[in-house]
């Protein structure tokens, strides 16, 4: 099986002799187009360096927290059967995509990167699902019953969204390596999860472990 053209030729515009390949996440019956683990394996040049720092293909990874929220969500699949939901930040797709699969009413994968958005659609088709797409979270309106959002607290400046994921859905779940224990008032945490980033970037331990918090808007 080829990789899609498009995804292809943006990987390589950054790392010339990268590729594509349709990977099987441990754990899940999910599979999405990641890049090959043996590009890994080299010294990158100064120029490729400079590349990915202005334009990381973070859609070409999966990373923990949406692994690990995905199998949170396949072994509790109540929390969106027949729901409408946004997943925030969405990268590969994998937690939107999980969602589906699992008979969510509707999916919207959300995320400002128009590559993101291109790999959340070739990702939907090799796992035989349909999903909404949106490049503005702010233009969304009130009308998800729960966003999904993981990998997106890495800099503490991005918690004032979580006030925001209560405008736009009544709960909210939050799953994040980086940023833990945030003091607010409506989340709570439900669980710490185990995971990696696939194809495995041999992360520090502590960025394998990582934390879920639900919040309900109240009223």
């Amino acid at each position: 099986m080829s990789a899609p053209a498009h995804l292809q030729r943006a990987l390589e515009e950054l790392l010339g002799d990268a590729r594509l390949i349709a990977t099987p996440l441990p754990g899940t019956n999910l599979r999405l187009w990641l890049i090959d683990p043996a590009n890994m394996d080299r010294a990158f040049s100064a120029e490729e360096t400079r590349r990915i720092l202005e334009e990381p293909p973070y859609w070409s990874f999966c990373w923990a927290s949406g692994l690990a929220l995905a199998r949170w969500l396949e072994r509790r699949p109540e929390w969106v059967r027949g729901r409408r939901v946004l997943d925030f930040g969405a990268g590969s797709g994998v937690a939107a995509i999980a969602a589906a699969r699992l008979g969510a009413a509707k999916v919207v994968a959300c995320d400002l990167d128009p590559q993101a958005l291109a790999a959340c659609r070739a990702n939907a088709e090799l796992n035989g699902v349909e999903l909404g797409y949106s490049a503005d979270f702010f233009a969304e309106a009130d009308r998800f019953d729960l966003v999904i959002v993981a990998d997106v607290l890495y800099d503490r400046g991005n918690l004032p969204l979580l006030d925001q994921f209560l405008g736009r859905g009544r709960e909210v779940l939050v799953a994040d390596s980086r940023v833990r224990d945030f003091a607010h008032p409506l989340y709570r945490r439900l669980d710490t999860l185990e995971a990696c980033t696939w194809p495995d970037l041999a992360e520090p331990t502590e960025f394998r472990r990582v934390s879920l918090y639900h919040a309900r808007r109240p009223g």
